[in-house]
């Protein structure tokens, strides 16, 4: 029997999620150094201090099962916004709960808007599940919700919105998306991706938040990898009125989050110091990287997130293998669709002079 005919429907064309290549694979390549990791777009300051002290307090209990729904996380993140602790739904980070939410409310055959490119995850969980992905290109790199709009038809069930997006860093404004929102018909859910949150600092940026607590028909993401350093213990949540909530519960894995994420979290939460560090040190990085490359005559993206998109005017393979040559690793944009472009995560000073001092070297400029 083929394989084909054992597996679900169109998962075997799914394209594999490629992330930025770990340390431990290029030293096999170019051997022990110092690396400086720009591909993943993780807090380079590193997790909140208060976080590990409760990770090494709640070692011992590993024996015992985590806390299905995650109650004191969700009571502290209901105080946090504002919003009841059925509003709020916590799995094993954002990916996870993509998963979710496509498993909760896609049908074979039904569609699910997304730009192009954008995290690729969303289109991979609706094929999945049987779905219709349906992309909407890029305008000036960010969401063109005008021809999004005009995609929606009897079938659309899901619209993402990556705010600020995955690869690009640019954000959708608040003038764009009310009036977004309010066209829409009653049967479509927008999710609003927000990984990157914290970091931005345009006024004209919408919370998403906000429109959940209008009770609109849209569901929030955030995760605790970008500002609170926490990527490794793979924990997010998301947000919405309590009906489309319960929705996802129906899906939720029965321990979807293990008990030192939980603790970290919380921890993590209420540290607000080391937040405020990750987000200065992301804000003055991306000032400084910008200046750096627009010295060096090579277009960077307006970026509100803690990575930046960057045209290098040259084979992006190329650069990428000199770079490591250099002890530096970035992300290519060919995957994208885009052969010169990478994207390059902001880290701490030392790692972004680092960066731009390898590729003065490598571009002599």
């Amino acid at each position: 029997m083929k394989l084909e005919d054992l597996t679900r429907k169109g998962i075997l064309k799914i394209p594999p999620y490629l992330p930025g290549k770990p340390i431990e694979e290029v030293e096999k390549e170019f051997g022990k150094k110092r690396w400086v990791k720009l591909a993943s777009n993780e807090n380079l300051l590193g997790p909140s201090p208060e976080a590990v002290k409760a990770i090494k307090k709640e070692l011992p209990k590993i024996y015992l099962y985590p806390e299905s729904p995650c109650t004191l996380l969700k009571q502290s993140l209901a105080q946090k916004f504002s919003l009841s602790e059925e509003s709020i739904v916590i799995s094993n980070g954002a990916d996870n709960l993509i998963l979710m939410i496509v498993c909760a409310f896609v049908n074979e055959g039904e569609e699910v808007i997304i730009a192009d490119p954008t995290f690729p995850v969303y289109s991979n969980a609706t094929q999945i599940m049987g779905g219709k992905t349906v992309r909407v290109r890029l305008k000036n790199y960010t969401h063109d919700l005008e021809r999004m709009e005009k995609k929606v038809t009897r079938k659309t069930k899901l619209i993402f919105i990556c705010n600020p997006n995955n690869p690009t860093g640019t954000i959708v404004s608040k003038k764009a998306l009310d009036p977004f929102l309010s066209n829409l018909p009653s049967r479509a859910i927008v999710i609003l991706d927000e990984a990157y949150r914290e970091f931005v600092d345009d006024p004209d940026f919408p919370d998403g938040i906000d429109y959940v607590k209008e009770g609109r028909q849209v569901i929030v993401l955030r995760t605790f990898s970008k500002v609170y350093g926490l990527a490794g213990l793979r924990i997010g949540y998301a947000l919405g009125t309590k009906e489309l909530i319960h929705c996802l519960n129906q899906v939720r894995d029965p321990f979807p989050v293990h008990r030192l994420a939980q603790v970290g979290a919380i921890a993590a939460l209420s540290d607000e110091r080391h937040a405020k560090r990750s987000v200065q040190m992301v804000q003055e990085g991306r000032r400084y990287l910008s200046s750096e490359l627009e010295k060096m005559g090579l277009n960077c993206v307006p970026s509100q997130a803690n990575f930046l998109f960057v045209d290098f005017k040259e084979d992006i393979e190329n650069l990428f293998q000199n770079l490591l040559r250099e002890g530096i690793i970035i992300r290519p944009g060919k995957i994208w669709g885009y052969p010169t472009c990478g994207r390059v995560t902001i880290g701490r000073m030392e790692d972004n002079k680092r960066f731009i001092r390898a590729l003065r070297k490598i571009l002599r400029r």
